[in-house]
């Protein structure tokens, strides 16, 4: 295993962005301290060629714009919160307008995906470390939070969160990576197989806030119980699917049970290249989102990213859970502990 550190350029607003690159020989990573960001990830296929699995940018200018969130930590409360606001006890917090009515991903210019982290190496991983005052982003106490990605031995990427508040306060950080098991550039992900070991979702209104209710995939186009291609079901006529063009649901993860158990969320390959893909987590949900809205041109190498070019499995609690009793909460307590893991693992066949 090696970390080596490097020069990533600046950010339009003058910021220096640096690079940590992680190898075992195997496969590479590199994380930025932007964003706490995972930037390129390479594998090799099934013939030993090397891809790059991650839409992203060449540099931090790219990283410091970055709209769609390529690769970034995304909080202190990634996805949606109806309304923008919510309650904690008897005092109401607001947020930012700006996905409709609703709040999304916390604050685009302000939020944990624009932030330099401070960076602390160890022999195999990466910290990112960041403080946040009392109030600052629309959440209460004043906060440490740490992201660590670990290379391991057997090609995984185990990203780490910690979290802690001197108040009572909302955390539900997530990962934003957009997976192409073909590589980066290689364009849409239809044809990708998925299995999700998910027996139900959380159905979403317009503006793609959950309703409240757990609903069974059975019988449904949301059933990835099976593996099958994104393109199967992806344009029936399902109100669902036309609410937010595509697949943009909180998948409900199997067993979960809140102890800290690793539990297997997803697995993803493709036929073409032959990658494989298993996400474990130790999170209740995961938000399965296939670029519906993707746009951008001028990513790694000049590549131009467009609708369905890269998919998310991104673990989390589920998204405006402050208003749904029912479902696991992701408020914390003053001085209780935030902690929660995701790998993702590779392997050829």
């Amino acid at each position: 295993m090696s970390i080596r550190k490097e020069a990533f350029g600046k950010t339009k607003d003058g910021r220096s962005v640096t690079a940590y690159i992680l190898d075992n020989g195997t496969v590479r990573v590199r994380v930025l301290d932007l964003g706490a960001s995972l930037a390129d990830l390479i594998v090799p296929d099934r013939n030993g060629r090397k891809r790059d699995v991650l839409l992203g940018w060449d540099d931090g200018e790219g990283y410091g714009e970055n709209k769609d969130f390529f690769g970034s930590v995304i909080g202190p409360s990634a996805n949606r919160i109806a309304g923008a606001s919510y309650m904690i006890g008897d005092r109401k917090f607001r947020l930012p307008v700006n996905d409709g009515e609703n709040n999304l991903h916390t604050d685009f210019e302000h939020g944990f995906h624009k932030r330099i982290w401070e960076a602390k190496t160890g022999d195999d991983e990466v910290t990112f470390r960041l403080h946040l005052a009392d109030g600052e982003l629309g959440f209460p106490g004043n906060r440490d939070f740490e992201v660590t990605y670990t290379l391991t031995a057997d090609n995984g990427v185990k990203i780490r969160y910690h979290g802690g508040s001197d108040a009572d306060t909302l955390i539900n950080p997530t990962n934003h990576a957009y997976f192409n098991l073909d590589g980066h550039d290689a364009g849409s992900i239809l044809d990708t197989c998925v299995q999700l070991h998910c027996s139900a979702f959380t159905p979403v209104v317009k503006g793609a806030i959950p309703t409240g209710e757990i609903r069974k995939v059975d019988g449904t186009v949301f059933d990835f119980r099976k593996p099958k291609k994104i393109g199967t079901d992806i344009f029936a006529e399902e109100e669902q699917l036309k609410l937010v063009n595509g697949y943009d649901h909180n998948y409900v993860i199997d067993g979960y049970r809140a102890d800290g158990t690793l539990l297997p969320a997803a697995k993803v390959w493709s036929e073409k290249s032959g990658i494989v893909m298993e996400v474990e987590t130790t999170l209740p949900g995961v938000q399965f989102y296939t670029g519906n809205f993707v746009d951008d041109k001028g990513g790694k190498d000049g590549a131009d990213y467009t609708a369905r070019s890269g998919f998310c499995l991104e673990t989390q609690f589920y998204p405006d859970s402050v208003h749904h009793p029912q479902f696991p909460s992701c408020i914390f307590r003053a001085g209780e502990a935030y902690d929660s893991t995701t790998v993702y693992r590779f392997s050829a066949e």
